[in-house]
């Protein structure tokens, strides 16, 4: 089973599960954002969902985080099975910036629908399923960092009133992500809500930093994708 926690120092989450946990996330998140060029309009967005699959893979890989989970196992249940066996399994362990994963876990529910369209029972789906599970995973997340009001708040505007994220410019998460990071430990949990507010309701700051990446992707001839800002990020975060 998948779970997601916010970090100590408030940066993001940590995604841990099993490997077959790990597997059926990473199989499900790619079928559900479909081929290249199968949604044009969310080419943009599919690249940023594909980033958490970047970091699943690698994490199967043994590139990532593991930690030791009990399983429930003890002297007295062994002696019952008659067998030896380990006390613990292991999970492997992500991270995601806050609003990466806020953006990330509202992006999925447009998928959803546009992989729902394939089928007559989309309810019964596996991938749909899945992606859903791991939706519900950050919200419970989300219900255990932030306040009451807040979370009521959050789900409000990530489930019921968020936008359509097609020809979205992906480009205004990397500037959330690295104001979000400048912020100290405090201000960033106070800032949780406030990072849902500006995905799911683009305000002026997202309209003019969209409208600059237009003309720049007029200016070179080029799609809006390929319009990148120069941003850093800290080469160790300290989660």
């Amino acid at each position: 089973m998948i779970h997601v926690t916010n970090t100590p120092n408030h940066v993001g989450v940590a995604v841990h599960g099993d490997c077959l946990d790990f597997d059926e996330l990473y199989d499900a998140l790619h079928d559900i954002v479909g081929e290249e060029d199968q949604y044009t309009e969310y080419e943009a967005v599919r690249i940023r969902v594909l980033g958490v699959c970047y970091d699943i893979r690698h994490a199967l890989m043994g590139d990532r985080e593991i930690e030791f989970v009990d399983n429930g196992m003890n002297e007295d249940k062994m002696k019952v099975l008659a067998m030896i066996t380990p006390k613990k399994n292991i999970y492997l362990g992500i991270h995601v910036l806050w609003p990466e994963i806020l953006f990330v876990t509202m992006s999925l529910n447009d998928f959803i629908l546009l992989h729902g369209k394939k089928y007559k029972q989309p309810q019964w789906n596996k991938t749909i399923a899945t992606v859903q599970k791991f939706q519900a995973a950050v919200a419970e997340c989300i219900k255990l960092t932030v306040t009451e009001v807040s979370y009521k708040r959050m789900l409000n505007m990530m489930v019921l009133n968020y936008p359509r994220f097609n020809e979205y410019a992906t480009q205004y998460i990397d500037i959330l992500n690295e104001k979000f990071l400048a912020m100290d430990k405090e201000k960033r949990l106070k800032n949780i809500p406030i990072m849902a507010k500006r995905i799911a309701e683009p305000g002026s700051e997202y309209r003019q930093i969209k409208n600059e990446i237009l003309q720049e992707a007029l200016k070179y001839n080029c799609s809006l994708d390929e319009i990148r800002y120069e941003l850093e990020y800290p080469e160790n975060i300290e989660w």
